[in-house]
């Protein structure tokens, strides 16, 4: 049984591709965790809180703590497509628990990967953002969503993909393995131009495997949208004064991928995540917490 005094938090890491919820205490930590459906609030409002406050009940129950009354939960909430002060209090008036603190997905993803030291993180998965930790401010670049911003990221990388396809196609420029396997595995280019039509980030995210893995086997077209992502990301280091020699984490279902490609002097110091971006929302709430305490 939960003493009273130990405050129920709640930590959730809302992605474009899914949601991670974590319940736990104060003092004991993390007890249990629980997996969601997509959760961009950009994307999709309604949805996203939907699949957030199911996952994080089925955590709560995991961990024993579902017959807590709502309003006694602290919680931290990391939400992709949340890039404005508006769209967090939005976020923290449709959820129904006691305090919710709401950021970016970028402030959790930092926070579990570096913890309180100064470094640098590539957040790479479905979207992308380049950031920095000093003196514990987080200063960031890109991650403005898909339609804008993203550069390197899984859905760039799909999109770029069907992009390269199609000017194969027209003799633009030479088909490679990976695009002929692109164009037959899509159907022909009707096929292709009629998933366009439709397509999700996450959809085009699903793309990016075939291109990191054509990559490995030198393919000339996979390796040129490699070379792109790479030069952006080294420039959006630049842009955050990133010193070679620096603590870099490279996190996110692509971020790690990148290692082989980034310059020797970029990736002098990398080291592995502290924790992930569920962590990192976890230990945001329990700060909140003891601060209010």
């Amino acid at each position: 049984m939960t003493q009273l005094h130990d405050k129920i938090l709640i930590a959730v890491d809302a992605g474009g591709t899914g949601c991670r919820a974590a319940a736990g205490t104060v003092t004991r930590g993390i007890l249990a965790d629980a997996r969601g459906g997509p959760a961009n609030v950009e994307n999709s409002f309604d949805g996203a809180i939907a699949n957030i406050v199911a996952a994080v009940a089925e955590a709560l129950a995991n961990a024993g703590l579902d017959d807590t009354p709502a309003g006694r939960i602290t919680g931290h909430v990391g939400a992709a497509g949340a890039n404005s002060a508006e769209t967090m209090t939005q976020v923290a008036a449709a959820l129904p628990y006691g305090r919710t603190l709401v950021s970016g997905d970028k402030e959790t993803t930092v926070a579990g990967a570096l913890g309180e030291h100064d470094g640098y993180v590539l957040g790479i998965g479905t979207g992308t953002f380049i950031s920095r930790q000093r003196d514990g401010k987080v200063s960031t670049v890109s991650g403005w969503g898909f339609q804008i911003s993203d550069q390197a990221s899984g859905a760039w990388l799909g999109h770029r993909l069907l992009e390269r396809t199609l000017m194969a196609y027209d003799g633009i420029e030479p088909h490679t393995g990976l695009t002929r396997r692109t164009l037959d595995g899509m159907g022909g280019l009707h096929a292709m131009r009629g998933f366009c039509l439709t397509a999700t980030p996450a959809d085009y995210a699903t793309l990016a495997p075939e291109v990191l893995s054509a990559a490995q086997d030198g393919d000339a077209a996979a390796l040129d949208l490699i070379a792109r992502a790479v030069a952006f990301l080294e420039k959006g280091l630049a842009a955050l004064d990133f010193t070679p020699g620096d603590r870099l984490c490279l996190t996110g279902g692509v971020g790690p991928h990148y290692r082989d490609y980034l310059s020797g002097e970029t990736i002098r110091n990398v080291v592995a995540p502290q924790g992930n971006a569920m962590q990192g929302a976890f230990a945001l709430a329990r700060q909140a917490a003891q601060q209010d305490a």
